[in-house]
């Protein structure tokens, strides 16, 4: 059986999320999102009503954006998170928009062709969190291989 890697990131704003403040980073989403899109390895994202999922809410905090994404390999989506400039610029600025969390990148391993709700992230974001890196969610720096792997 193939699997995917699935991941969840959470932000949370220091402000609300239509505040002023934070137009540059809205603003940016489309554009960062469609690159995304075209990297190697990128399967689906979660979207809402627009072409982001701010409005997609799973948690009480309304100040919490939530990004889930499927990717083909671990190494497919790193390669977007830490070597694309444009992902890089926005993501050293990520101070100026959002509070500092401990937990805020989840991945996981999903059959090929699954697609992952939020609710299914948070648990996974959830575990790491309770249980640190298992096979079950993981982090880039602590992975675990695809279960047809092991």
């Amino acid at each position: 059986m193939a699997y995917n890697i699935a991941q969840l990131n959470i932000a949370r704003f220091r402000k609300p999320i239509d505040h002023p403040d934070n137009e540059e980073f809205i603003s940016s989403l489309d554009r960062v999102n469609a690159i995304a899109e075209s990297q190697n390895g990128f399967i689906w994202r979660l979207t809402g009503a627009g072409n982001s999922a701010l409005d997609i809410k799973g948690f009480e905090d309304p100040h919490i954006a939530s990004n889930v994404s499927v990717w083909s390999d671990v190494d497919s989506l790193a390669d977007f998170v830490y070597h694309n400039e444009e992902h890089k610029k926005i993501m050293l600025r990520r101070r100026t928009w959002f509070d500092k969390l401990d937990f805020y990148v989840v991945l996981w391993w999903v059959k090929a062709g699954h697609i992952p709700t939020l609710q299914e992230a948070i648990e996974h974001l959830d575990s790491l969190r309770l249980n640190g890196p298992t096979e079950k969610a993981f982090s880039f720096v602590k992975r675990f291989p695809a279960p047809t792997e092991m």
